[in-house]
């Protein structure tokens, strides 16, 4: 092994273990926390603890995610070039990757090194702050180099690639011309790379360094923001509810539950389509991430469809639109991050304003599901056993008592957020280690993840998702500073009167938005904006935060960006064409539930207002 391949490889493995080692002490910290308090004691620093240790999650998460070429990204163009017109346009976004990730790099260390070490504040434990601050100069400088390497598949690629980063590089530090006059050539250029592939974060973060730019402004407030975010209290409860949902997916979970719900309603018409829209609800509402249920149950569902009598087409259908399924179930991960970056609403709120909306989506889509499915009689179908749905149910208890347990602790009183969060992943580990034994420690099936791996994996999907929250959040600031939310107010207020004309204009907003956008990103960027549109037509906020969500539900299953419909495509390995035709049923469904969340808002206010009184 050579010597650049050894500091690699120590590189990697150093990577993996502090990620690994980050998700395990942010999973146990919080619990001991509430462990003390029983006893009237408390941990010294254990929040802003808790709230570093989520930014060294996103940092290095980001790092591994580069790594691995997993950073999110659209990449909805690249699917119909050819291959010699993919080579060029991965060097181009590349390229561009490259600067905006280094910009961001160099905007990090200025404020790590020249603002906060200075304050010389400590975190705890007589650890200076700015220590772990440092690791957001060090994993954009990681992601930059890595971006750089993967632009081209030879040293002439990446020479080109490096060439024409530093090329913009020099024009972004000196300018030929007033800044605001190369403000839409590089708008041009940002949203290009992104169709072309590049990251999600790209798209957001160089939005917001061209307009601090062509604005006179330095670039310093976008790793302030970033920072901001990613250690704000409420957000830990995000990676830790996606732990538990990676545990439940890469142990026995999906075998055990589907067994129950076969059990239960197989006997009945339908039974194996109201089975799979309750398995992947499940597994998205605790994972927050519709492609991790298509990809880890997709090959356990498919068969059980097409032998229930589905046809290929509207098995694929059923499995591709059950995956978007959950977000509004809790503890789904929007809800949570919906409630944070809204400000006026509560997570318990969200949480109990999507049961009932939630509830319906499922029940409609289900039942499309049914009516696809072949007419048989009783006799053809399995008949109901007392004895097996008994022994399902049994053998799959401890997994059915996690969304109870989960938002039990949360609406107790006793734990907060984080704490409901924290016991709910390690609840998920324990059974799925220690209980059922399916989690091995170390790698016993070349099949399976062992936990590390497991971890990792979920850690590199958080790592993806802060990435573009904290960037988002630059560029949100800065169209509030420009007073843009207002502006909307007033334009709007001055066009539309009617609050049900308003909603019908918000949802055909919505549903394009999700079109185009991931879940995440979409929050983070379009919520400041609606949030005081809908208070100026008196929609109360959890509606709004409802019908927000149900359209990003539906953006999943729109052709031809829907995410959904690509990850299916992978999975599967059929072309996109052939899953776009076969979710139109399912998103005519899921259209026609929003507008009845919509216009019917008691579905989503009866609940909260219950427990308001």
């Amino acid at each position: 092994m050579s010597f650049l391949n050894r500091i690699l490889t120590i590189l990697r493995r150093s990577e993996n273990a502090l990620l690994v080692s980050a998700l395990a002490l942010l999973m146990l910290l919080p619990m001991a926390e509430a462990l003390c308090r029983l006893f009237g004691v408390g941990i010294s620093g254990a929040q802003p603890m808790i709230q570093h240790i989520t930014l060294v999650i996103a940092m290095v998460g980001g790092a591994i995610a580069a790594r691995e070429s997993r950073l999110l990204s659209l990449s909805t163009l690249t699917a119909f070039l050819k291959e010699r017109a993919k080579v060029w346009s991965n060097l181009f976004s590349g390229a561009l990757a490259v600067m905006i990730t280094f910009i961001l790099a160099v905007a990090s260390w200025q404020f790590v090194v020249e603002y906060e070490r200075p304050m010389a504040d400590i975190l705890a434990y007589s650890i200076p702050k700015w220590w772990i601050q440092l690791v957001m100069p060090l994993g954009f400088g990681l992601i930059t180099i890595r971006l750089w390497w993967r632009s081209g598949k030879n040293w002439l690629m990446r020479l080109a690639s490096l060439l024409l980063s530093l090329l913009l590089l020099w024009i972004f530090y000196k300018p030929f011309c007033d800044p605001a006059h190369l403000f839409w050539p590089f708008l041009i250029l940002i949203l290009a790379a992104t169709a072309l592939g590049a990251p999600l974060y790209v798209t957001l973060g160089g939005a917001a360094v061209m307009l601090f730019w062509c604005e006179g402004s330095t670039v310093d407030a976008l790793p302030v923001d970033q920072y901001a975010l990613v250690t704000t209290p409420p957000l830990p409860p995000l990676p830790l509810f996606t732990l538990a949902g990676y545990f439940l997916a890469e142990g026995g979970a999906s075998k055990r539950l589907i067994r129950v719900f076969t059990a239960l309603v197989g006997s009945i018409r339908g039974g194996t389509v109201i089975m799979t829209f309750l398995v992947c609800a499940f597994f998205t509402t605790f994972t927050g991430a519709s492609g991790v249920t298509i990809l880890a149950l997709g090959g356990l569902l498919l068969p059980v469809l097409l032998a229930s009598g589905y046809s290929e087409k509207n098995s694929l259908g059923i499995i591709t639109s059950a995956g978007a399924l959950g977000l509004l179930f809790p503890p789904s991960l929007p809800l949570i991050l919906y409630a944070i970056i809204a400000g006026n609403v509560t997570i318990q709120q969200m949480f109990l304003g999507g049961l009932i909306p939630g509830t319906i989506m499922l029940t409609i889509m289900a039942g499309v599901g049914v009516l696809q499915g072949p007419k048989t009689t009783k006799k053809e179908r399995p008949p109901f056993v007392l004895k097996e749905a008994w022994a399902a149910l049994w053998d799959a208890k401890w997994e059915l008592a996690i969304p109870v347990i989960a938002v039990g602790a949360l609406f107790s009183g006793s734990f907060t957020p984080v704490e409901a969060a924290s016991l709910t992943a390690l609840y998920a580990f324990f059974i799925e280690t220690v209980i059922y034994r399916d989690l091995k420690f170390f790698k016993t099936e070349p099949e399976k993840k062992n936990l590390p791996q497991t971890m990792g994996e979920c850690g590199l999907l958080i790592g993806g998702i802060l990435l573009i929250l904290g960037l988002a959040l630059g560029f949100t600031n800065y169209l509030v500073f420009a007073q843009i939310p207002t502006l909307a107010v007033e334009w709007v207020s001055a066009h539309i009167s009617s609050p049900w004309v308003f909603l019908l204009c918000l949802n055909l907003a919505l549903f394009a938005i999700g079109c185009l956008m991931d879940v995440y990103s979409a929050i983070v960027v379009i919520v400041p904006l609606i949030t005081p549109l809908g208070l100026a037509f008196g929609i109360h906020p959890i509606h709004l935060g409802i019908i927000f969500l149900a359209n990003l539900e539906a953006g999943f299953l729109t052709p031809p960006v829907g995410m959904n419909l690509f990850l299916s495509s992978y999975r599967f390995g059929k072309p996109m064409v052939q899953i776009m035709k076969a979710v139109i049923p399912m998103l005519l469904a899921t259209v026609f539930t929003v507008l009845l969340i919509t216009y019917v808002p008691w579905l989503t206010t009866w609940l909260p207002s219950l427990f308001n009184k």
